[in-house]
């Protein structure tokens, strides 16, 4: 791990710390013993138990330095910022949520039409523990904010996705909108929303409903600064690192060209 962190680094010393730990859990793949456990379990819960033992698997050094042109990475380092609150109120709330509308291979993942393809997601950032003696439970909880991702789905609208998760884009009494429960995901909610200051998921499904998938919302949970004024460093922002990665196993097609195409005149070359 420290050896894969060093590489990270010499390849890349302009990654932030969260970058390079993302990637690194982002490269990891199960042994195929590893993966017989896993894709043998229909239970999210016992799947997560899994995790807990195995982690996502072994990192792979190439695979966080590299993407080849069926597997394409794409990595954002933002910046968000948690709480606020009212004019001498104790009590905070959530402040902003960021959504990322990724530089997506629309008409290739469309032209793979029901071709199974899978989409990678990790999450990475920072905490302060708790100061107080208070422990895991009670008032204040150990990390000092929490951050959460989630994707838009194929069967809505990028301003639904956005009214789904913030309150904020709705109009007053306006209800969010109804979804089913999501399918594809390997752990669901179960992982997304768990404890700690990682999170990864793996969503599998066809090419054309990922097509329609390439927007992903950050935002805040409960932390301890939410509700202690003095020590909250919100304003201040804290900085996260996104890794998104899509890989096609069932077929050969360059993903990698079209997005850097896009995002090339987005980059300032300096001479």
């Amino acid at each position: 791990m420290a050896a894969i962190a060093a590489d990270v680094y010499a390849t890349y010393p302009d990654f932030r710390p969260e970058t390079v730990r993302a990637l690194i859990v982002h490269s990891a793949q199960w042994t195929e013993a590893m993966g017989d456990r896993f894709s043998g379990e229909t239970s999210r819960a016992r799947r997560v138990s899994l995790l807990r033992r195995y982690g996502m698997g072994v990192p792979d050094a190439t695979r966080a330095l590299r993407s080849a042109a069926d597997a394409l990475t794409l990595i954002a380092e933002a910046q968000i910022h948690p709480y606020e609150r009212e004019q001498g109120s104790s009590t905070g709330k959530v402040r902003e949520m960021n959504l990322h509308q990724l530089p997506w291979p629309i008409e290739q993942l469309e032209a793979l039409g029901g071709a199974q393809v899978q989409l990678r997601v990790t999450l990475s950032y920072f905490i302060e523990p708790n100061p107080s003696s208070r422990g895991w439970t009670g008032r204040y909880i150990y990390p000092s904010h929490g951050l959460r991702f989630a994707t838009k789905r194929p069967e809505e609208s990028l301003e639904s996705f956005r009214q789904r998760l913030n309150t904020r884009a709705r109009l007053d009494g306006q209800r969010p909108p109804t979804l089913d429960t999501e399918t594809g995901w390997l752990f669901g909610s179960n992982q997304q929303q768990a404890p700690g200051s990682l999170h990864t998921d793996i969503w599998t499904g066809t090419a054309a409903d990922l097509a329609s998938k390439g927007a992903i919302a950050v935002y805040p949970v409960a932390g301890w600064w939410k509700n202690r004024r003095d020590y909250d460093q919100s304003d201040q922002g804290v900085d996260y690192s996104l890794v998104v990665s899509i890989e096609s196993p069932e077929v050969e097609v360059d993903l990698w060209t079209p997005v850097a195409g896009q995002i090339a005149p987005m980059v300032e070359v300096k001479t």
